[in-house]
């Protein structure tokens, strides 16, 4: 038996998914070979604990902004062309399964599920949907948001996509129109449904997830009209010490000199704060913009030094 095969294959060994055979060479090399069972001791040590850490919940803000970095990434990816697309390493796969079983079976199993449930949504494509009457859909079977359309002041009409297009209608504090409205603020490919979608969201900003959209739009959004948007759906909040760190941040680095004006308009309300003041002071001393310079200078002399 080679140390460097059971090395190799100790991961599959502790996470079972070796093959029978595979699983009684590897115990009986480790009852004999100090060096190999230290390895394997080392590896359930690190496996357990692993599984003794907490499981950190992750911020919509986090989420959101990967999804639209990710989202970006897979656009500017060069696709594969022609043939290329089909080839893979056929005997690396194979052996893969003859060693995992397990693994054999639930390939087998999803492959059967796969074919029932596209003949079922085939099926399912040719239904009538009853118009205001909308389905729920799972934020992972939405393939992207088409079109935002408010029809009233507080009714709106969203085109999306799923496997098929589809078209939801109801009030914007529908829990189903307000998903949809949520993963419009993420759709890199159509400004205008972003816009849209955040002027329909910006009368309810006083929703946690709803805010949070916005402040995800206002930091990461690379269109400064969805930026200016965004900061005037949270001017109401700026007290909220989320919304006033992400308009800071917009006043001390956004590119756009709108926006970054906008900003420093908002934080006047909340000038005394600490932070604010000392983003004041550094702006006041240098910053290229004049408008700023000089705005962050009225600021610093109506405000009273608290330090």
């Amino acid at each position: 038996m080679n140390c460097d095969w059971v090395k190799e294959n100790v991961v599959l060994y502790i996470y079972d998914e070796l093959a029978d055979d595979a699983r009684h060479t590897f115990e009986h090399h480790t009852q004999h070979c100090l060096a190999c069972r230290q390895e394997l001791e080392s590896a359930q040590a690190f496996k357990e604990n692993m599984v003794a850490l907490p499981v950190s919940e992750v911020s919509p803000n986090f989420l959101a902004s990967n999804r639209m970095k990710l989202q970006e990434a897979l656009e500017s990816t060069e696709q594969s062309h022609g043939f290329r697309r089909f080839f893979f390493d056929l005997a690396g796969w194979m052996q893969q399964i003859k060693l995992a079983p397990a693994l054999t079976v639930a390939l087998l199993m999803i492959g059967f599920a796969g074919g029932s449930l596209t003949t079922y949504r085939i099926a399912k494509s040719n239904q009538q949907v009853v118009p205001g009457m909308p389905s729920p859909v799972s934020e992972a079977n939405i393939a992207g948001i088409e079109s935002v359309v408010p029809t009233d002041a507080n009714h709106v009409l969203i085109k999306y996509d799923t496997l098929h297009s589809q078209t939801a209608e109801g009030a914007a504090d529908d829990p189903h129109i307000q998903q949809l409205l949520l993963l419009a603020t993420q759709n890199n490919r159509n400004t205008d449904v972003r816009l849209d979608s955040i002027g329909v969201l910006k009368s309810k900003a006083q929703i946690d997830i709803v805010r949070d959209a916005l402040i995800t739009s206002l930091r990461y959004d690379k269109n400064p009209g969805v930026r200016l948007v965004a900061l005037d759906a949270l001017k109401s909040y700026v007290r909220d010490v989320r919304v006033r760190d992400v308009i800071l941040d917009a006043l001390l680095h956004d590119t756009n000199a709108g926006v970054r004006s906008e900003a420093i308009g908002l934080l006047d309300q909340v000038r005394a704060d600490s932070s604010v003041r000392e983003a004041f002071r550094q702006l006041a001393r240098g910053d290229k913009d004049k408008f700023i310079r000089t705005q962050s200078r009225r600021y610093l002399e109506n405000t009273p030094d608290l330090d």
